[in-house]
This record gives structure tokens, sequence and C-alpha cells, in this order.
């Protein structure tokens, strides 16, 4: 099956970015090679070299492993106890919402003829 290019949207592309430029910098602190840090998570250098310049059609998994495995904060979790606390209130907050989402009826236009 052919490969899609994706085409990320100008908050993405800056996201996807910024999260390669702080694997790359935690990694060079830890002074590891990246074909060091493709062995620990289990992918090839270039993949390594894709997530630390932002490109987007790198695995979001493999990007997030690449954070984890090197302490780079995830949406402000300094920690793997916050991240979890923050998924679980995303799972509570979820539960509170309809399972489905219907689109909105139109409402009839108000009938000003007297």
């Amino acid at each position: 099956m052919a490969r899609i290019r994706v085409s990320p949207r100008r908050g993405a592309a800056d996201a996807a970015v910024v999260l390669g430029q702080q694997v790359k910098a935690a990694r060079v602190a830890r002074r590891w090679t990246a074909v060091e840090l493709a062995e620990r998570i289990g992918v090839d250098r270039r993949t390594v070299a894709a997530i630390e310049a932002g490109d987007p059609g790198v695995s979001l998994g493999n990007a997030f492993n690449a954070a984890d495995i090197l302490g780079v904060p995830l949406f402000g979790a300094e920690d793997r106890a916050e991240l979890a606390r923050l998924r679980r209130e995303g799972r509570d907050r979820l539960a509170l919402l309809p399972t489905r989402v219907d689109k909105p009826r139109k409402q009839a236009e108000p009938d000003d003829d007297f």
C-alpha cells in the first residue's frame, strides 16, 4: 500500500518541530547518538532523524517513545504520575460527554406574519 503524505496544519507542523527540537536537545544532553536512541526505541536511525526534524509523517507512537525515554515532558506533565493524572482526568471528562453527536436540527424561521 502506498504511503500517504501528511499535509499538517500550521499548528500541528509547529508542534512536530518543537517536539523534534526537544527530543534532539535531550538526546544530545544525554550524549546519546541517534543510533543509540534508535536502538532503544526500536527504530532505524533515519526515523530518529525524522523525529528530530519534525517530520509530520513520523508515527506519533515513535515520536512519543523517543520523548518518553529521554524524559521530555509531554502535555506539560513533568513525570509519569502527572501524565497518568491527566489521562484519568481526560477519561473522566469524556465519560460526561454524550456517546454520539448529532448535527443540530435547523430551527424554523420565526413567523413574524401577523
